[in-house]
């Protein structure tokens, strides 16, 4: 019997499938375990090998759990709204659900080829309309619920109607927008019902707002920050710049300090937590306000007949410093910078404010280099000194963190002393230190001068009394800030959840759950309308009739029982911010999950995926967790108990080196000092070997067209090869340039697991993925190294099986086969634990070499080593469990396999060992070895060693002067 691959691991995939092996039950006396991949985006691409690792690591865990009696839940599913199949339906007007579905029967093909123990049965989509009609619902209930910062958490918005019935909202403590309207019960109860409306949507949870939102004119959306990579789209590389809309938002900030405090509960890595809680930004400070004019001159008139004006609110973390004050700053896009600029500022501060408005807000915070800003001639009034204070604008400030402006404290500030010395502005010194060279930003070891009644005084004592005399004169008080923003949840596009809402004069009114889901009607065309609305614009059936409670034709809409649905979709996130308790009760129709499934599975024990993640889904995430929770739809207060991020598995990338007019592609030997780019060159087109072009290969690669009057500067640096004559031969070589980078079907540099799968099989992907390095590690892919692994497989085949047939014997082991055993359940029950799953394989390979050198045919040894493996290796390892058996599998009925065996427990007393092999030394040289029970004592060992035949030969009659003895370490004879 040889091991052919392809059959083995057709044969199991389809008897896994036919009898669900791997389904899980909502019900069970087990322990439960959930372990969960980031479920992956269906692009058109598929899979490359760098896509399975994280899968193969979580399902080696699922695999191990089962052996140890767990009721392992391991599903898999697709976030499969997404902006690529948006504008690939805009580019070939193919519905996007279609190419969708196409993709996902392709992913679907390639996960089956490798393996995986997934529980299909529970898959989702969320794209189906099963799924969002969920993701509908829980929008619903953001809508109608508050934050309640009394009793920490979101309560129905019911209860603060009551409120607001009995006592208005003077005493209502609640995390809601800036500046609202003091009212009294009375004045609330006469409100019309339109102005309840607008009040209440000052405190819901989700609310719409005009927001400063990223906006990628070329694709006709809004971006999430995480979504805009080096200023321009992820998706396609377009510009992205600011702007003002009226959005769908989330009050995210409402759970910032949950959000935080959540993080000390989890096992996440330190390197993840610490994104979290940059991200986040708490800072604790105070607000303070300064008075604005709009010239010096308006200052003095201000002071001398008291009238006030304009104020500008800043947040610092520093309120001693106040009376180091040279200059304040306002994002460019604070909505009083164009109330305050002068007529002669006006033109340069309008310029500057639209060149900000290109660049995104990771750019602006990641440039520290460039220093910008335009003064608006507006001043400021100093709380204290009453001394006019300059107003500029910069894009360093942005208006979404804080206030949107700072007090700029040049003298204890890197960037506000950069800004200073750049502008030439005069900087004020308050510390007993000398700042010529530098500001001094340190917290400790000063004590304050040229401050007024903080003189002398140090950072605490300061801050302390600063705060205090603000807060007596108006102007101040203690605060605690947070970066993390609340998050815009509106995406002008097609292809994405839409929002159960439906507009009655402006205003906002939810459709009742049970009429859900609202489906995406059909449209022509996936692009803006002509007036520029959303795609959702397009379509011709999209009103809701209140009355029949039902989408119906536009064309009925008469505000009256007809109105405008919304156009917007949801975003990407949205779906997968909930999709975990989808899986606990995936065919539930009335439901997310039922509470029984929630209380049985709770969350998630095990969540890999990759740490780009850490400030968007993670985030998001959360939040809803943490919300579901307070509304009494969730059982735990976090989803992911533990999280592992993979590392990459990186490619390798040839590059021809283009010249700047594309006339010349120069060898990678002689790009040395002239000006060249890099261009990515498909691997089929290169000898992997020598590294040398196969011009023939290349003209016939669509990547050619660009190129093909290009001349070829080949490597002896002389031989000119036109590739368009009609020889296109030389004596020289055209050398590519080779590097280690992401995978990507644009650098031509994938690497397709079906191709290894058929070659060499899913096993053997499997252990070679994890054999590359430690999981959370980036490491180059190399094809050439997977022989060794397969080798491997081959090897281990023989120990149970010749061309014959099983060669597997009932015979007692030995202790060396013993011993080899051991050794390795205990290293891969550790390794499994530890999540090391690299070092496991190498454990493998030593015990199959020592087993095979033992001649090691022994059931007792190699029933307990195919368990082993099962989670690595689980087609081999099912195989040769059959095979242990003498079945044949289309005899088996009730048959359960492998998975259902339990792990092999280590037992310390086979790798006791019993003796030991000393090396004998003469005056500290080792002149042979010997072995000897480990029980023996330094005499007894001394007897032996002196009639020993060897020693005889070395001393030649002689008597030592010492014999050094050490039981268990050493033999030594001196003299």
């Amino acid at each position: 019997m040889k091991y052919f691959h392809n059959e083995i691991e057709a044969k199991w995939q389809q008897y896994w499938a036919t009898n669900k092996t791997f389904a899980a039950q909502n019900t069970s006396d087990k322990p439960k375990y959930y372990v969960l991949d980031m479920f992956p985006y269906p692009s058109g691409a598929g899979l490359h090998v760098g896509h399975p690792l994280g899968y193969i690591a979580s399902d080696i865990v699922a695999r191990y759990k089962r052996h140890q009696g767990f009721n392992v839940l391991h599903p898999q599913g697709y976030d499969s709204f997404g902006l690529p199949a948006e504008q690939y339906a805009i580019q070939t007007g193919q519905h996007p659900e279609n190419t969708t579905r196409e993709n996902i029967t392709r992913y679907r093909e390639q996960l089956d080829k490798i393996g995986f123990s997934f529980d299909w049965d529970r898959e989702v989509r969320t794209s189906n309309p099963d799924y969002y009609k969920h993701t509908q619902w829980i929008f619903i209930q953001l809508f109608n619920s508050w934050y309640n910062i009394s009793s920490d958490k979101a309560e129905a918005i019911s209860t603060l109607i009551a409120f607001f019935e009995k006592e208005g909202n003077a005493n209502v403590n609640a995390v809601c927008d800036d500046n609202i309207a003091p009212f009294t019960a009375a004045e609330w109860n006469a409100f019309s019902s339109e102005e309840q409306q607008k009040i209440l949507l000052q405190y819901r949870l989700t609310y719409l707002a005009e927001t400063e939102v990223n906006w990628c004119p070329a694709l006709g959306t809004v971006l999430a920050n995480d979504e805009i990579v080096n200023g321009v789209s992820e998706r396609g590389g377009h510009p992205v710049i600011r702007k003002k809309m009226t959005q769908w938002s989330m009050r995210i900030s409402a759970y910032a300090e949950r959000l935080l405090q959540g993080l000390d509960t989890i096992d996440w890595t330190e390197s993840l937590k610490e994104s979290q809680r940059n991200w986040i930004g708490k800072s604790v400070g105070a607000t303070v306000k300064f008075s604005v004019f709009s010239s010096q001159s308006s200052v003095d008139e201000a002071i001398t007949d008291n009238r006030q004006q304009n104020y500008i609110e800043v947040f610092t973390t520093r309120p001693d410093t106040i009376f180091g004050v040279s200059f304040m700053t306002l994002a460019p896009e604070h909505e009083l910078v164009l109330q305050i600029t002068t007529p002669e500022q006006k033109d340069a501060v309008v310029a500057y404010i639209e060149a900000t408005a290109k660049r995104s807000e990771r750019e602006r915070m990641a440039d520290v280099k460039t220093i910008s800003g335009v003064f608006t001639g507006a001043y400021a009034e100093h709380p204290f000194t009453k001394e006019p204070i300059p107003v500029w604008i910069g894009d360093y400030v942005l208006a979404g963190y804080g206030t949107g402006a700072v007090m700029a404290v040049p003298c204890g500030d890197d960037r506000d002393y950069a800004f200073a010395k750049h502008f030439d502005i005069p900087i004020k010194n308050i510390f007993n230190h000398d700042i010529s060279e530098q500001p001094f930003t340190e917290k400790t070891g000063f004590e304050l001068v040229e401050s007024d009644f903080l003189n002398g005084l140090e950072y605490k004592e300061a801050t302390t009394k600063v705060i205090t005399e603000l807060e007596a004169i108006g102007v101040g008080a203690k605060k605690v800030n947070y970066r993390l923003r609340d998050a815009v949840f509106s995406r002008q596009r097609y292809w994405g959840e839409p929002f159960p809402v439906y507009y009655v004069n402006g205003l906002p009114q939810m459709i009742d759950a049970k009429h859900l889901p609202i489906v995406l009607p059909e449209v022509e065309k996936y692009l803006p309308t002509e007036d520029g609305q959303p795609p959702l614009g397009n379509a011709t059936v999209w009103a809701w009739d209140s009355v029949q409670c039902s989408v119906v034709s536009n064309q009925l809409i008469d505000n009256v029982k007809v109105f405008p649905l919304e156009l917007n979709t949801m975003p990407g996130w949205a779906g997968s911010s909930w999709y975990w308790m989808r899986y606990m009760d995936a065919s539930n129709e009335n439901e997310f999950a039922s509470e029984e499934a929630l209380k049985y599975w709770e969350n998630v024990d095990l969540y890999i995926g990759g740490s780009e993640h850490a400030t968007g889904h993670l985030l998001y995430s959360r939040f809803w967790n943490k919300f579901l929770k307070d509304r009494g739809f969730a059982p735990t207060e976090e989803p992911f108990k533990k999280l592992i991020n993979q590392g990459m598995i990186l490619g390798m990338s040839a590059f021809v080196y283009r010249s700047e007019d594309s006339k010349t592609l120069y060898s990678k030997g002689l790009i040395k000092d002239k000006k060249v780019h890099p261009i990515h060159v498909d691997l089929s087109c290169i000898n992997d070997i020598t590294n040398e072009l196969d011009i023939e290969k290349f003209k016939a690669h669509p990547l050619y067209a660009d190129y093909k009057d290009a001349t070829y500067v080949l490597e002896n640096g002389e031989v000119y090869a036109p590739v368009s004559s009609p020889s296109g031969k030389s004596d020289g070589a055209y050398i590519v340039g080779r590097e280690v980078e992401k995978m990507s079907k644009s650098k031509y540099n994938v690497v397709n697991p079906d191709d290894i799968c058929n070659e060499y099989g899913a096993d053997t992907l499997r252990l070679y993925e994890m054999f590359l390095g430690p999981l959370e590690q980036a490491k180059p892919w190399n094809t050439a190294g997977i022989t060794g692994v397969y080798g491997f497989l081959k090897k281990l085949w023989r120990l149970y099986f010749d061309d014959n047939g099983a060669v597997i014997t009932n015979d007692e082991p030995t202790a060396e086969m013993y011993k080899s055993l051991h050794k390795t359940i205990k290293k891969v029950t550790e390794d499994i634990e530890n999540f090391s799953f690299n070092t496991s394989v190498s454990q493998f390979m030593i015990c199959v070499n020592e087993l095979a050198q033992q001649k090691c045919h022994h059931r007792a040894i190699l029933e307990p080593l195919a368990v082993l493996v099962s989670p690595y290796a689980p087609h081999i390892a099912e195989e040769l469990w059959l095979g242990l058996k003498d079945l044949k599998i289309e005899e088996l009925k009730d048959y359960k396999g492998i998975s259902q065996q339990p792990f092999p427990k280590f037992e310390e007393k086979y790798l006791v060992e019993s003796s030991k092999e000393y090396p004998v030394s003469f005056n500290g040289k080792m002149r042979f070895k010997i072995e000897l029970p480990l029980d023996l004592t330094a005499a007894q060992i001394e007897e032996i060693i002196m009639k020993d035949e060897r020693t005889q030969a070395q001393l030649q009659g002689r008597t030592p002067k010492n014999v050094i003895i050490v039981p268990g370490k050493i033999i030594n004879l001196v003299g």
